[in-house]
C-alpha cells in the first residue's frame, strides 16, 4: 500500500495493524495534511457485518467532537477498498506505556480525568463504547489521553441484537445472544448479554484504571471461562496490596467502579469526573479530603543510573556501576524513600532517554546520575539529583578523593539526597549510611567485579563471576557480602546443573551460612540461604524464614521477592504466590529475570498463558536471556500451541550453544507434539555426551519422559532425588511427568525431597 494514492490521499507507510484492519500514515493531498488511514482487512471486507461495524466506528465517532476522542473526519470506499480517515496521533497506546506497571497517581488521576470526560460526551450522544481497554486509548506525546475505536458503539437505547456475532479477534460471544466486547474489561452485564446502558463504560473504565494503579488487571484466569467467572462472582485484590502508593481515595473510585451490581456502581461518567477533580484538587493542595480522613503523606521516589564511566579503561564500568549499585542499597535502607531496584535502573545505560521519560517509565520524581573517572588510586566521582518531571536540578557535587576514601564518597552522596528530599533518617545520629564491607579494597574491587559479571552471566556465563568472588573471599575471608554473592553462583551453578548438586550444595552452604556467621543483618546472605534451599535443599521452613528475613532487611529487593513468590506457589498458596510476583515485578518492572521467575510461578500454577507472556517480555527485555525460551517453550507447549513450542525451543539450543538443558526442553515439546522420531534422537544425543560431560539425571528424566519411557523415566527421577539434583521440586512441575503423577514411585519421590506441599499442579490435581 505505501506509495499508492486512494481517493485523494496518498499513503506514506505502516503504522500498525489490529483485529479489523491496518493503519498508515498519510498525506490529504485536498487539504495538505497529514491523517490516518484505516483499511478494513481484505478477509473482513467480505463480511457484511464486519462491514457495518466499520461504518458504525465512523459513525459514532464522527458524531462526537471532543478534545480525548480521536477525530474521523472521512468514510470513504475506493477501488473496492473501505476506509477510514481520522486524526493521525503520535505518542502511544496505553497498553504500550503500561508494560505491566502502574503509573504515577498524578498521571492516573489525570488520564482518568480526561477519559471520563470522553464518555461524559459520548453517552451525552446516547452512544456508549463497549470496548474500552489500553488498546483503546492512545497517549500522545504531550500526555492527552485520545478515546479510539468505537467498532462496538452502539445507542444506548437499542437492544443487544440476539444476531449480532462477534467479528474482531479479541471480541467474546457467549450464548444466543452476542455479549460484544474485550475479555478481562467487559461488565457483569455485558458478560451475561443483557442491555446495557453507559454505566457498563464505567465498569471498563475502572478495570483500566485499576491496571493504571497496580500494573496489573483485577480479573485474571489461565482461560477467557475463568477469566468471565472471576467478573461475576470474585472481587479483585485491593489496590494498595499491590501498590503501596495507591491513595485511599483513588483505591475507593476504583472500587466503586468495579462494583458488581451496576446500581451501586458510579452512575455517570459525569460523577466520576467530580470525584476525580476533587481527589485532584486535594492532591494538588495537601488538604485534608472531604471524608475528613488526612492524605496519605507523600513518599519520594528514586532512581539511581549506572554511573557513566570516564576513565581510560574502559572495563572499569564494574567500578562505576558499582559505585551506583551501593548507593542504591544504601538508600533502600532509609525509611520514607522508595528506591528503584538496580535492574530497572540500569536499563537505561547506553540509551538517548530524557529524564522525563526515565522518571515516567520507573514511576519515580528523581534521579540521580553521575560519573567516575579513575587514574591508579585517585577518584573524580561526580553527581546530580534531578527532578524527573522537568530535569531541574536540585543538587550536584564534585568529589576528588583517593581510592580509600570511596565509602565516604558514597555515604556523602547518600546523605545529601536524603537531606535535599527531606527524608528523616533513624538510628544514631551520625551513622554511616554506606558502611564499609571490607577493609581490603582489591577484596571490594573483586567483589564489584564479581558482581558486575553476574548482573551479565547470561552474556558472559558463571564462570568469570564465580572466579573473581572465590579470589575476593580469599583476600578477604570476613566479607559478608562477597560470600553472599559466591554462594549465589555455587547455587545456579548447581541450578542449571552445569555441575553436580552434590558438589555445589555444600560449597553453598558454607558461603551462606559463614556471610549470616558474620552478618546476620546481611540481606543478600539471607537470600542467598533461601535461594539454595528453595532450588537444592529443598527445606520449606527454612525458605520462607530466610526469604521473608531478606525483605524485612531489604523490602525492595526483587529477587527475594520473586524466589519467595516460587516457594509460595511450590507450597500451593496459591494467592500468596501472585501477589508477590505482581509485587517483584511492580519493584523491578525492567528486570528481564524477574519476569521470567515470575512466569515460572505462573507456569507452576497451571497460568500457561501468563506463562507464556512473562517469558516473552522477559526476551523482550534481554535477548541474550535463554531461561525465556526454556520457560516460553514449555509453557506453549502447555497450551498447545507446539509448533511454536518447537521453533522457540530450537532457537534457545541454538543461542545456548546447544547446552544440554535446552536440548532437554526441545526433546520435552517435540514428545508433546507427537514427534517422538525427534525427541528420540535428542535423547540418544544426552545419552552419548552423558559419557563425556556432566549431564544431570533430573534432565535425562525429562528427555526420557518426552519419549515415553516411563520406567526409565521413574528410575532416574529416583536417582536425582537421591543426590538432591535436578532442580526439584521445579523439575517436577513440567508438564511431561503429568502421566505418572500417580504413580506410587513419583509419591516416593515427592518423600524423598521432603514435599510436603498442597500444589495441585505437583500433585496431578490438576492434570
Amino acid at each position: 500500500m505505501v506509495g499508492r494514492t486512494v481517493s485523494h490521499y496518498r499513503i506514506l507507510d505502516r503504522l500498525g495493524g489490529g483485529g479489523m484492519g491496518v493503519v498508515y500514515r498519510a498525506e490529504d493531498l485536498r487539504l495538505g495534511r497529514q491523517v490516518a488511514l484505516k483499511f478494513l482487512s481484505a478477509d473482513l471486507a467480505r463480511d457484511p457485518q464486519a462491514l457495518d461495524r466499520f461504518r458504525r466506528e465512523a459513525r459514532a465517532a464522527s458524531a462526537l467532537n471532543h478534545p480525548h476522542i480521536c477525530t474521523i473526519y472521512d468514510i470513504d470506499n475506493a477501488e473496492g477498498e473501505s476506509f477510514i480517515a481520522m486524526e493521525l496521533l503520535e505518542g502511544q497506546t496505553l497498553k504500550e506505556r503500561l508494560q505491566g506497571r502502574p503509573l504515577p497517581t498524578a498521571e492516573i488521576v489525570a488520564l482518568g480525568l480526561q477519559l471520563a470526560d470522553a464518555l461524559e460526551a459520548a453517552h451525552a450522544k446516547g452512544i456508549i463504547h463497549r470496548d474500552l481497554k489500553p488498546a483503546n486509548v492512545f497517549i500522545t506525546t504531550r500526555g492527552i489521553a485520545k478515546l479510539l475505536d468505537f467498532g462496538l458503539a452502539k445507542l444506548a437505547v437499542e437492544p443487544h441484537a440476539a444476531s449480532e456475532a462477534a467479528t474482531a479477534a479479541g471480541e467474546w460471544v457467549t450464548g444466543a445472544g452476542a455479549a460484544l466486547g474485550t475479555v478481562g474489561y467487559m461488565s457483569p452485564e455485558q458478560i451475561r448479554g443483557e442491555m446495557l446502558d453507559a454505566r457498563t463504560d464505567l465498569f471498563s473504565l475502572g478495570v483500566v484504571l485499576y491496571e493504571m494503579t497496580t500494573g496489573t488487571a483485577p480479573f485474571r484466569g489461565a482461560t477467557s471461562g475463568t477469566v468471565l467467572s472471576e467478573i461475576l462472582t470474585k472481587g479483585p485484590v485491593a489496590p494498595v496490596r499491590l501498590n503501596p502508593e495507591v491513595p485511599p481515595e483513588l483505591e475507593r473510585i476504583v472500587s466503586k467502579l468495579l462494583e458488581k451490581d451496576r446500581e451501586v456502581r458510579y452512575q455517570s461518567a459525569k460523577d466520576l469526573r467530580v470525584d476525580l477533580t476533587r481527589l485532584k484538587r486535594e492532591r494538588e493542595s495537601g488538604r485534608v479530603a472531604a471524608s475528613g480522613v488526612a492524605a496519605a503523606p507523600h513518599t519520594p521516589s528514586l532512581a539511581v543510573l549506572p554511573f557513566a564511566n570516564l576513565s581510560a579503561n574502559k572495563e572499569n564500568e564494574y567500578f562505576s556501576d558499582g559505585l551506583a549499585e551501593d548507593i542504591i542499597d544504601a538508600l533502600t535502607q532509609v525509611p520514607g524513600l522508595r528506591v528503584m531496584a538496580r535492574t530497572s535502573a540500569f536499563a537505561f545505560r547506553g540509551k538517548d532517554a530524557d529524564v522525563r521519560e526515565i522518571g515516567a517509565r520507573l514511576n519515580v520524581e528523581h534521579i540521580l546520575e553521575g560519573s567516575v573517572r579513575r587514574a591508579g588510586n585517585r577518584l573524580r566521582v561526580t553527581a546530580q539529583l534531578v527532578k524527573a518531571s522537568d530535569g531541574f536540578h536540585l543538587w550536584s557535587e564534585r568529589y576528588d578523593r583517593e581510592l580509600d576514601d570511596v565509602f565516604a564518597v558514597q555515604d556523602g552522596i547518600a546523605r545529601a539526597i536524603v537531606e535535599k528530599l527531606r527524608v528523616r533518617l533513624v538510628g544514631p545520629a551520625g551513622a554511616p549510611l554506606v558502611k564499609r564491607p571490607t577493609d581490603n579494597l582489591e577484596a571490594y574491587q573483586l567483589y564489584l567485579k564479581g558482581r558486575y559479571l553476574w548482573a551479565h552471566r547470561y552474556s558472559v556465563g558463571l564462570e568469570p563471576a564465580l572466579k573473581c568472588l572465590a579470589h575476593a573471599v580469599e583476600l578477604a575471608p570476613d566479607f559478608p557480602a562477597a560470600l553472599a554473592g559466591l554462594a549465589d553462583c555455587y547455587t545456579t551453578t548447581g541450578i542449571f546443573s552445569l555441575a553436580p548438586i552434590g558438589d555445589m550444595l555444600p560449597k553453598a552452604r558454607a558461603a551462606a551460612e559463614r556471610a549470616l556467621a558474620l552478618d546476620d543483618t546481611c540481606a543478600e546472605a539471607h537470600h542467598a540461604l533461601g535461594a539454595l534451599h528453595l532450588f537444592l535443599d529443598w527445606n520449606w521452613p527454612v525458605i520462607e524464614r530466610e526469604l521473608t528475613r531478606a525483605l524485612e532487611l531489604n523490602p525492595a529487593l526483587p529477587i527475594s521477592r520473586v524466589y519467595y513468590a516460587l516457594g509460595l506457589a511450590e507450597m500451593g498458596r496459591t494467592d500468596e504466590a501472585l501477589r508477590e510476583a505482581e509485587q517483584a515485578v511492580s519493584f523491578d518492572p525492567l528486570s528481564a529475570f524477574v519476569a521470567y521467575v515470575a512466569g515460572g510461578v505462573c507456569y507452576w500454577l497451571g497460568l500457561n498463558q501468563r506463562a507464556v507472556d512473562e517469558a516473552q517480555r522477559a526476551a523482550d527485555l534481554d535477548p541474550h536471556m535463554v531461561l525465556s525460551s526454556y520457560l516460553r517453550a514449555l509453557a506453549l507447549s502447555a497450551v498447545g500451541r507446539h509448533e511454536e513450542a518447537i521453533e522457540t525451543a530450537q532457537c534457545g539450543v541454538t543461542q545456548s550453544g546447544r547446552s544440554a538443558t535446552m536440548v532437554t526442553v526441545l526433546a520435552a515439546v517435540l514428545g508433546a507434539a507427537g514427534e517422538d522420531r525427534d525427541a528420540r534422537a535428542l535423547l540418544d544425543e544426552l545419552l552419548v555426551r552423558r559419557q563425556r560431560e556432566y549431564v544431570a539425571d533430573g534432565l535425562l528424566a525429562i528427555a526420557l519422559a518426552a519419549v515415553g519411557d516411563w520406567d526409565a523415566t521413574l528410575t532416574a527421577m529416583e536417582r536425582a532425588a537421591a543426590e538432591r539434583g535436578g532442580s526439584y521440586p521445579w523439575l517436577l512441575a513440567i508438564r511431561v511427568f503429568d502421566p505418572i503423577r500417580r504413580d506410587p514411585r513419583f509419591t516416593k519421590i515427592l518423600e524423598t525431597i521432603g514435599y510436603t506441599g498442597t500444589s495441585a499442579i505437583l500433585l496431578g490435581h490438576a492434570v
